[in-house]
């Protein structure tokens, strides 16, 4: 069995990483889960959040908005529909979006069409501030 697997991070616009990882950790939609080399393959749905991945005494961090990931053996694409390195935040747009959202969760119920859209910017936002403030 290999110690590495590929991890390949990719959105709309441009592929944001690929490189090989010992380990890493995800958002997934029903929550964290983490992947190492030989895992067994599966398909899940992403939420926003932190993906930590390893190699050695290494970390990296990377912010990612909802997607997909797909795992196998030695290899997983997370497509997601946004990803940034910590030094490509905005701290400051990050916390104005964070404090949009968490104004506006206090007005909307769980009926509302904006709801779900709402918490998925929360949940961006927070993870962009996290990362950032490393």
């Amino acid at each position: 069995m290999a110690d590495t697997l590929l991890l390949e991070v990719v959105t709309p616009t441009r592929r944001l990483l690929s490189t090989e990882v010992g380990e890493f950790t995800a958002p997934g939609a029903f929550g964290e889960f983490g992947v190492l080399p030989g895992h067994t393959g599966f398909v899940t749905v992403l939420k926003p959040g932190e993906v930590v991945y390893k190699k050695g005494a290494e970390t990296g961090v990377i912010v990612i908005g909802k997607g997909y990931a797909e795992v196998s053996a030695d290899k997983t694409i997370l497509l997601v529909d946004s990803g940034e390195f910590g030094h490509e935040i905005n701290l400051p747009s990050a916390k104005a979006a964070f404090a949009k959202a968490e104004e506006a969760l206090k007005t909307l119920s769980t009926e509302d069409a904006d709801y779900q859209s709402t918490i998925d910017a929360y949940e961006l936002a927070q993870a962009r501030i996290r990362v950032k403030e490393r």
